[in-house]
């Protein structure tokens, strides 16, 4: 499984920045998870590839792109591109996003050939299949319905925590799982601004060792995305000092597991 995690801001040479506003993590080059920088960020390939997408939450760093990623690929189209959200993402992009007065209410607009989009919903706990992989969907801890994901193929699983706070059910479904290879969960803010990171929902390095703590020491390896580009240094610096066994995954960059 090849798993990138897609940049969002771009040097003055073009090359990927590692600030992260928006999220947006690409499977395989055929599966999206969240679309913040997907319409920005996707290669042409990708972006001829990936027809289904799977959201954790509807906030809008997590969406931003997917409007014009739906554009860009309007009129080369043969199958609807398959948004994959809760019941309560799904509601939030027709009322608020695709309804006619912030972008065109797409889900009621065809090309020659048909559909263009299509909203998919799934229920926390019940695992679903998209792209050709079985995907269970965990509640973590947010503002908000959220979703955090185990994304798995024939031969292995990735988790992927989305935006969430302190959320023990994420880590034991984890832990209960033997087939999981990596693990990419946020970590947004410096301990310092641990106040403002509990109210938004979201982690800091010292809740996030207080989650990882109770993992065995064979655990899969940890890491950390989605931190605010502002704090960036202060987050890196403070996870290298926690001795936490963890990884800051680098924007525009390929794992394989």
């Amino acid at each position: 499984m090849k798993l990138q995690v897609m940049p969002s801001s771009f040097e003055s040479d073009g090359s990927a920045s590692l600030r992260q506003h928006l999220p947006c993590i690409v499977i395989d080059d055929r599966l999206a998870v969240d679309a913040g920088s997907l319409a920005f960020a996707c290669s042409d390939d990708q972006r001829t590839a990936i027809r289904d997408i799977v959201i954790s939450h509807a906030h809008l760093d997590h969406i931003a792109g997917l409007p014009s990623f739906v554009d860009d690929n309007f009129t080369s189209l043969d199958g609807p591109i398959r948004v994959h959200g809760t019941g309560e993402l799904l509601r939030a992009l027709s009322d608020h996003v695709f309804n006619d007065v912030i972008y065109p209410r797409f889900t009621e607009i065809e090309n020659d050939r048909g559909p263009v989009l299509e909203f998919i919903e799934f229920s926390i706990g019940r695992s679903f299949a998209a792209a050709g992989y079985e995907i269970q969907p965990i509640a973590v801890e947010h503002l908000g319905p959220s979703a955090g994901f185990i994304i798995s193929d024939e031969h292995t699983a990735v988790a992927i925590s989305g935006d969430m706070s302190a959320t023990d059910e994420f880590w034991s479904v984890v832990e209960d799982r033997d087939d999981v290879a990596a693990i990419f969960t946020e970590c947004s803010f410096p301990d310092a601004l641990a106040d403002l990171a509990l109210r938004s929902g979201h982690l800091t390095p010292a809740t996030l060792a207080g989650q990882i703590g109770r993992l065995p020491p064979d655990a899969p390896p940890v890491f950390v995305v989605n931190i605010k580009p502002m704090y960036r240094e202060s987050v890196v610096r403070e996870l290298a000092e926690s001795e936490m066994r963890v990884e800051v995954a680098l924007p525009g960059r390929i794992y394989e597991f």
